[in-house]
């Protein structure tokens, strides 16, 4: 049981935590406050949020929608790892849930499956949504992972908790499956592994600036090349939410990376023969790819 930290307090923890954080203007008084008290807080919730893109996502959570104002929760993780915070005070991330849930929340035991929806988890909990098509083949990239864990390290350093006061929605409300595609006891471990100094982990020392592959050109993308290029491309895609792929992305040129660069290019604006999927200069170099 923790009274809430204060705006300042929270941003303080994630950053401390090594943590790149985007501030959305208002996000500090952007809450549902007016619908019910919020606190005493007993943990963090992690969700998915079946999206692509961050900034569509980020909006998303942020507005909500005509059923679900916003905020959707505090914070949106993006694939590469940034928190942009979009809400602060009670936000529609939990809904009702377990009551004994919460009880195991509170005891720092290990959570019973979840039966019933009859507790206001909105009042309780921490909420953070991740970029994640919660398919369960779209990927969580290491950055995305990583995020998750330092979020919840912080906000359990800030108020004494340990790992068990983290669970996955699935874990709180009845028929809900986010996060899909990691367990919440792995993600607990690394929380815990994490904890134990008794003060943020330093952040890595910053890596020399990463040089960026240059634009091979259009005749290059075509169907059998094999190139470590490509690999380097697919992985740029799925962290810019425009992945396809269901394996991989690998080192061979095919239509799923010819659809996954289409997305890419629509997002950036571009339709018609300009979303073709084959790369040009403009989106290549927008795109980053790390010189491999």
């Amino acid at each position: 049981m923790a009274i809430p930290l204060t705006a300042a307090q929270f941003l303080t923890a994630l950053r401390g935590e090594g943590l790149t954080v985007v501030e959305t203007p208002g996000w500090s008084t952007h809450n549902r406050n007016h619908k019910g008290a919020w606190g005493p807080l007993h943990g963090v919730m992690i969700h998915h949020t079946v999206t692509s893109g961050t900034a569509a996502t980020v909006r998303l959570c942020h507005d909500g929608h005509s059923a679900l104002p916003g905020p959707l929760c505090h914070g949106v993780i993006a694939k590469d790892g940034t928190v942009h915070l979009v809400g602060y005070g009670r936000a529609n991330h939990a809904g009702l849930g377990d009551g004994d849930v919460l009880q195991a929340v509170i005891a720092e035991r290990t959570p019973p499956a979840d039966r019933q929806a009859d507790t206001d988890g909105n009042r309780y909990f921490y909420g953070f949504e991740c970029v994640n098509l919660g398919n369960g083949t779209d990927p969580w990239p290491a950055a995305q992972l990583e995020a998750i864990e330092r979020v919840s390290a912080a906000i359990c350093r800030a108020h004494g908790w340990t790992q068990r006061s983290v669970i996955g929605h699935k874990e709180w409300q009845p028929g809900k499956i986010d996060p899909l595609g990691f367990t919440m006891d792995s993600m607990r471990e690394r929380i815990g592994a994490r904890l134990p100094a008794g003060k943020p982990k330093p952040p890595a020392k910053p890596k020399p600036s990463a040089k960026l592959e240059p634009f091979p050109g259009a005749a290059f993308f075509k169907a059998g090349r094999r190139s470590a290029v490509i690999t380097a491309m697919g992985k740029r895609l799925v962290a810019e939410g425009c992945g396809r792929y269901t394996v991989g992305p690998g080192p061979e040129w095919t239509e799923v990376d010819r659809a996954s660069y289409a997305a890419w290019q629509r997002k950036l604006g571009y339709s018609g023969s300009a979303a073709d999927g084959i790369p040009g200069k403009t989106s290549w170099d927008r795109l980053k790819v790390p010189n491999t």
